[in-house]
This record gives C-alpha cells, structure tokens and sequence, in this order.
C-alpha cells in the first residue's frame, strides 16, 4: 500500500533540502509521544543509515538508496533491519518540488502495509514541526556560529542542539568524560580548562541536577551545588577567553518569583521571592553575571511541555488513563512554555543582540491548574475528576517540594519577549499540547493529505 503525506512549506527548495541534510534532522522530526530514541543519525542522504531504538532495544534501521538520491528533489530510505524488514516491508521516498521561488511542496511517499490511520498523526507532526523549525530559523538567521552547550544530551539541551545543527551552526557538547567525537570538549564543572571555550561564539548553559524529587537536605546541596559554582566558573572562563564568546546564555527558573505569588503579574522588572527555590535561583543568576561585559542572558523557565520530560512524563500516564485531576482547589497559576517555544528563544538568545538579562521563558496565556487540568484532559479525551489533595505531593516531595513544586502559584508573563514581537509556536495551551500528544485542537486539524 502507497500512503502519500504532503504540505506546503514557505522556503526555497535548496534550502527544504539541505536542512534535511544536515545533522540533527531525524531528531527534529521524531515526534515525542512514542517512546523511541535515535540511535544514530545518518551520514549521507545518499547511502547512509540512521537508527531508532525502540523500547527492548528493538532497532529501526532506515537504510539511504543511492539509487533514489536526486538533490534537491528526492531522497529514499527502507527499513533494513533483520528480520523486521521481512514482517514490515518499508520504503520512504521524500519528494521535494518547488512551488515558486520561496515555497516547496513537501510530499512524503511510504510503501508499506501499515494502514494511515496510524501514520498520519506522526506526518502531521513532521510537516508542522519542518515548516516551524524553517521559520524559526529564518527569523533568527545569522551567520554560521559555534555554539557550546552544557546539558546537551538532557530534554531541553538535545532539541535545542538539533535546531542549532539543522539551522547551519556547529555544536560543541561540553561533556564530564573523555571526548568521543571531535565536537566534544571535556568540561570539569569546578575547574575548567583554560583552553575550553577557545574558537566558541556563544555558550549555552543548561547543566544542572534536576529539582524533581524529596527536598532533603542531599537533594537541596545537589540542586545548588550543580548550578552556582559551575556556573560562575564557566561565566568567568567566558569572560576571560581571548577568541571566545560573545555571547553567555544561561538556563534559570521562575522559581526566582518564589513560590506563592498568587494573581500578582510577574514580569522580569519583579521582585524575587522568598524561599529555598528562589534564594537558589538569584544566586545561580548572580553567578552567571559574572560574564562581565558579554551579553549575559538569564532564561527564567516555566514548566516545559514535553511527554519525553518534566511534568508532562509524570501527567500524560495518569491522564490517558483517566486518572488526572486538579492539585487541591486548582487556583494555582502554572507557567507553561511548549518545548520548541524554549528552543526558539534559546536560538534567539544566541543570535539576537537586543536580549540581555533576565527573560521569562513562559507562554503568553499562563493558566491556573484547574484550567491545565481540564485542557490536558480535553486534548486526549478523557475524564479528569481525580483532586490530588496535598498530602500526596507532600509524601513524595517533602514539604519544601510540595510548595515550591507542586503547588507554586506563579503568573509569569513574558514581558521581554512580547516587547519584542516574539513570535510563539503555540501561544494557547490546547495547541501546544495537541502538537506533542499525537492529536488536533480545530486550530491544528489541517493535516497532510
């Protein structure tokens, strides 16, 4: 059976083509509701092969054909795994044909016995998010740099690599091991290498252990210990390093608000709060000031939507179960920002020289948690009627967790970002949720056909 996928993508053809070339792609274009990682990417669009890793190591190996290579109209690829190629006979041709000088028509062909129904949500996720990722990238154009980023291989860090290398830029991955490939560095956190950030045009900061867990006395060092020495040890390399960055971008949080803002607008102009998460967090910004005269960006992150992490992970199981339900009385505000909205501004933050200091990455429409309850649950279509009362993040975060975590009451709005005329991906929570749970708001239904 041939399936044919196709939309409209507003780039030129070369430019559709060679950004599938590029490293990074298959990541891009992976949706995030499956559980399925890439294993490798291909080389070659000609005669390479790239690897998907399904739960119990199964692998998807997609093999190039050289025969269907045809720049910048055509490239082919077939399951070549062992076995599955037999059961599963596959072959993916992606044609590409100019509509006009900045339109290309965008058709995916597959040859295979599955039936559409389960393919077309995965296609409509990968026209959206080619077309998406181009405009970003248009908007924020500039010439090729050498990005080095901390945390890479985390949620945030390896989207984020996967935009920067599709847009044309170099990503070095500052690593805690020895180097594996020749854009790896290693980085000691404490004590870095003088000579680590030497031919690097920005620095992207995101390590840091993760808040998620029991806020004991271990779990409070590790919070802060991983981020204000480390981070004011590579602000101070940054600052230092002759042919060096220009540019010093670090991740930070809206737990800098404190936990119990209640309707009080939060803008970058506000005050900090009060608490464990906020002392952290003004000192983590602190530390990344002392990047001296670079320009110095502070992104002050919501809740990222994404089922591959975060709180999403933890809520998609139980609401596709029709297990969901509003934390206590739902007043709390959440600040949410779908993950390829954070990407963008991260690339902009590398790119744009009007951002400096701090920026609240949050959406522009932030909800209260009986709003996000009943969104989630509309957008998988499920009941959610299940009120999680205190008790229960209380015993699994601790106190200091269950009130700065779970029912921080935080109305960040982007005040930096909308000054600018940011534009976001998915500005409404309904659509920045349909986009990565495999389903469509009316606003989102227009699907390739």
């Amino acid at each position: 059976m041939s399936l044919k996928f196709s939309s409209v993508v507003p780039a030129p053809l070369d430019e559709v083509f060679e950004w599938h070339a590029r490293p990074g792609a298959i990541a891009r274009l992976s949706p995030p509701w499956p559980p399925v990682r890439v294993g490798s990417e291909s080389g070659s669009l000609r005669d390479g092969r790239a690897k998907l890793i399904f739960p119990g190591g199964v692998k998807w190996t997609a093999e190039h054909r050289a025969e269907g290579y045809r720049p910048p109209s055509q490239f082919v690829d077939r399951l070549a795994t062992p076995g599955l190629s037999t059961v599963l006979p596959w072959r993916h041709t992606h044609r590409f044909e100019a509509d006009g000088p900045e339109r290309t028509v965008v058709t995916d062909e597959v040859d295979t016995p599955l039936p559409a129904v389960v393919l077309r949500s995965m296609f409509a996720y990968r026209h959206r998010q080619l077309a998406a990722d181009l405009a970003a990238q248009h908007r924020y154009r500039h010439e090729p740099m050498t990005v080095a980023v901390t945390g890479a291989s985390g949620l945030v860090g390896s989207a984020l690599t996967a935009l920067l290398t599709t847009g044309g830029h170099r990503v070095v991955r500052l690593v805690r091991r020895e180097p594996r490939t020749r854009d790896e560095r290693t980085w000691r956190p404490a004590d870095p290498d003088r000579d680590l950030l030497a031919g690097v045009d920005a620095v992207v900061h995101l390590a840091g252990a993760s808040i998620a867990g029991r806020f004991g006395e271990r779990h409070r060092r590790a919070v802060r210990d991983s981020r204000i020495g480390p981070t004011r040890a590579l602000a101070e390399l940054a600052a230092r390093t002759p042919d060096g960055p220009r540019v010093f971008v670090a991740a930070s949080a809206v737990g800098y608000y404190g936990a119990d803002r209640g309707d009080e607008v939060l803008t970058e102009g506000s005050a900090a709060g009060r608490g464990f998460l906020a002392d952290v967090v003004t000192d983590w910004e602190e530390a990344a000031a002392a990047g001296g005269d670079l320009r110095v960006v502070r992104v002050r992150t919501g809740l990222v939507l994404s089922p591959r992490g975060g709180v999403l992970r933890l809520h998609h199981p139980l609401f596709a179960a029709g297990l969901g339900g509003p934390l206590g009385e739902g007043r709390q505000w959440m600040p949410w920002i779908g993950l390829d909205d954070l990407t963008d501004l991260y690339l902009r933050a590398v790119t744009d020289e009007r951002l400096a200091g701090p920026v609240n990455a949050a959406g522009p429409d932030p909800v209260r948690n009986a709003e996000y309850t009943r969104t989630l649950a509309a957008v998988l279509r499920r009941p959610a009627v299940l009120k999680v009362p205190y008790l229960g993040p209380r015993l699994l975060l601790g106190e200091t967790g269950a009130r700065e975590l779970a029912f921080a009451d935080q109305r960040v709005r982007p005040q930096r970002l909308l000054d600018l005329r940011h534009v976001f991906r998915h500005r409404r929570l309904d659509q920045a949720l349909a986009h990565v749970l495999a389903t469509t708001t009316p606003d989102t239904a227009g699907e390739p056909g």
